[in-house]
């Protein structure tokens, strides 16, 4: 195996090695048949075994309860934005999002063009460098629905804690930290993420969705953007995106093998602690983005007090096989996203370069 590089990439993001390896192994030949995953009928019983193994997984390791519906979709986030309000923003109503980022201002965008919507909260005020406190939130028990985004992957910035939203169905985006910590499915009625961070490949789209909720859905929407529609099929209405599905189930193995979500979280844990001491040690040479207390695990977003040497750091970080790590254009700086099959050598190798770095400028 070729020397692997360290990859920081916010998405399509690591994969774990052996995932990759094993589906390397079984590529030309999946399980004897003498084809590989991606030629197979998605209406063949073998293929129908990894499509259902894969949602068993989710039910297992995410302690999803059996009201709910575990949905296979395509079109990222981005289609759920609108999938959304499609579904759950009835004439006359008001939907509430709250605003932590650029993915929250986006859903925001698709909403307004469907219907009623109101900001019950926002960290703009500080460029979004801390989440709102829950006490502050607004909400109306008449909403439709609230909507948040759990995790933000330019501002470095993660709900560590839900708000209670007295019945208003909640709907997250957890594109960037689902599977990342256990978490009470019960608050919520809908989740939706994006499989390109920590699920698997580019592609497939995980909803959970109460099955209560689903039922009150508009049905004087298109076929395909109904949530009925694809649990009715179980997520077969269509050919849905069988290697994503494939390498999803693959990479859920390989958590359950790690321990489970509770194991992912202390290593989650373990790895950001390294590279918020390495800022927060640097006497201000490194400047962490998110405040303290709304710092994600799965982002470290930082700039360098000296733009000049900022350059110089990304520049000599790529020379010695660190990708992915330039902040995104609307904030700058840097960037260490740190998902769950990004391995602690990686973090230490980052550690270790920015302590030297600071030590040598």
């Amino acid at each position: 195996m070729m020397n692997r590089a360290y990859n920081f990439n916010p998405g399509p993001a690591a994969l774990p090695l052996p995932v990759l390896e094993a589906v390397q192994a079984e590529f030309v030949n999946f399980k004897g048949t003498g084809m590989s995953i991606v030629e197979m009928s998605h209406r063949g019983k073998d293929y129908e075994a990894v499509h259902n193994h894969a949602k068993e997984m989710l039910y297992k390791l995410m302690s999803i309860p059996s009201d709910y519906e575990v949905l296979f979709l395509q079109g990222g986030a981005s289609l759920q934005f609108a999938m959304v309000p499609l579904n759950f923003l009835a004439p006359g109503k008001t939907a509430n999002y709250i605003l932590t980022g650029s993915w929250s201002e986006k859903a925001l965008k698709e909403a307004e063009k469907l219907g009623g919507t109101f900001v019950g909260g926002s960290s703009e005020d500080r460029n979004y460098s801390y989440i709102p406190e829950l006490g502050r939130l607004q909400i109306d028990p008449d909403h439709a629905y609230v909507h948040i985004t759990s995790n933000n992957t330019i501002f470095g910035t993660q709900w560590h804690e839900f708000p209670d939203t007295k019945g208003v169905p909640l709907v997250a985006d957890m594109s960037s930290d689902i599977l990342s910590r256990p978490i009470d499915i019960n608050k919520f009625a809908l989740i939706y993420a994006g499989a390109q961070k920590n699920l698997g490949p580019a592609g497939v789209t995980v909803v959970i969705i109460r099955r209560d909720l689903m039922e009150q859905a508009n049905d004087k929407i298109p076929t395909m953007l109904k949530y009925t529609t694809h649990a009715n099929a179980n997520s077969l209405y269509n050919t849905p995106p069988t290697f994503a599905i494939y390498l999803l189930a693959k990479v859920l193995d390989w958590v359950g093998q790690l321990g489970g979500v509770e194991a992912v979280l202390a290593q989650n844990k373990a790895k950001a602690k390294l590279l918020y001491d390495a800022i927060d040690e640097s006497g201000g040479f490194y400047v962490g983005h998110a405040e303290p207390g709304s710092r994600s695990l799965m982002n470290v977003t930082f700039t360098l007090a000296d733009k000049e040497l900022e350059a110089k750091f990304l520049e000599e970080a790529k020379a010695k096989g660190f990708v992915g790590i330039g902040g995104h254009r609307s904030v700058g700086g840097c960037r260490a996203s740190i998902y769950n099959a990004v391995p602690m050598e990686a973090c230490e190798a980052l550690r270790d370069f920015m302590k030297e770095f600071r030590s040598r400028n």
